[in-house]
């Protein structure tokens, strides 16, 4: 069910997913880096803010979406630290600067050693004078977003399982360690059946630039494992258990294609085939273009750099 809400001047759109859950949905256009979804959980502190995206027009939105609600955001929960899903802490903690963060330790490594490393071949590309104007404000902003670490760091440490105390509201935190990336956060809300997963599942395809794939295998048995009714994920449509596990199937066969002796071209058909449901039609070319990057780059690298994320950073 898709409920508009106007908030101000400015329109926002979100999808009540269930009683006090709210997806603001992000976007992942071709040409510009994406923005993760975000979700709102009502609580009776105030409301709970899962992942804050990457630009400064889906914040204004999560901005927008909580003085229409009346209720200051208490707490934000990033689900991974991949700038499009915390690259709006500190423009959220600017505007409710008592709202406290609960994440995993994971990005500490990021800082170290995939922040710079990521920062030195922007700089290059801007350097270059290849990059278009938008380009340029959107690497700018990400350069923001990593140099404000403390607003990337934990208030409140996720470094294991179990139910939270969050903003006056008890949520299952679940920790998913070198999955997605070393430490991966998901949410189970028992009392609405909704998980939320991060980039644990994501449409078009699987992100795997900081993955460890056979845990991220591991974190996903644990996800079917669990009982729910909805699950939000980290870019895409609101899915249904069955949905889930269709996705599931499609990354389980991905990886098993990549270790066989199956050609590339057939690894790549099998995954367009397999997740035809969560590709959309105008991105089939995109997916297939990723979904050969991820086989050379970490699939079917050589085993160190393979396994390269399956141990800490930095």
């Amino acid at each position: 069910m898709m409920i508009l809400i106007v908030a101000s001047a400015a329109a926002t759109v979100g999808v009540d997913v269930a009683p006090g859950i709210t997806l603001i949905p992000g976007q992942f256009v071709a040409g510009r880096g994406p923005d993760g979804n975000s979700v709102f959980i009502d609580a009776p502190e105030g409301l709970i803010l899962v992942d804050t995206g990457r630009h400064r027009a889906h914040q204004e939105k999560l901005i927008a979406f909580a003085r229409a609600k009346g209720k200051p955001i208490a707490a934000i929960v990033n689900t991974h630290w991949h700038i499009d899903h915390s690259g709006g802490n500190a423009e959220i903690k600017a505007a409710y600067p008592d709202a406290r963060l609960y994440t995993s330790t994971a990005v500490e490594g990021a800082l170290k050693d995939f922040f710079p490393k990521s920062r030195a071949a922007a700089e290059q590309y801007l350097a270059s004078g290849q990059a278009r104007a938008e380009q340029v404000a959107e690497i700018r902003h990400d350069f923001a977003a990593m140099d404000a670490a403390d607003t990337l760091r934990p208030d409140v440490p996720v470094q294991a399982s179990g139910p939270m105390r969050i903003a006056g509201r008890t949520i299952r935190v679940n920790y998913a360690p070198f999955a997605a990336t070393e430490g991966d956060v998901w949410l189970h809300d028992e009392t609405s059946g909704t998980v939320i997963v991060g980039d644990l599942v994501v449409d078009i395809v699987p992100f795997m630039d900081t993955a460890c794939p056979d845990g991220w295998r591991r974190a996903l048995d644990r996800l079917a494992a669990t009982r729910f009714a909805r699950l939000v994920p980290g870019h895409g449509a609101v899915m249904n258990k069955a949905t889930f596990l269709r996705w599931r199937s499609a990354y389980d066969n991905l990886l098993d294609c990549a270790a066989s002796d199956a050609s590339r071209e057939t690894c790549i058909a099998g995954w367009l085939k397999d997740a035809a449901a969560f590709i959309p039609p105008a991105d089939g070319k995109r997916a297939s273009e990723m979904v050969g990057y991820y086989l050379d780059t970490r699939l079917r690298a050589k085993p160190e750099e393979r396994d390269r994320y399956c141990r800490p950073m930095g």
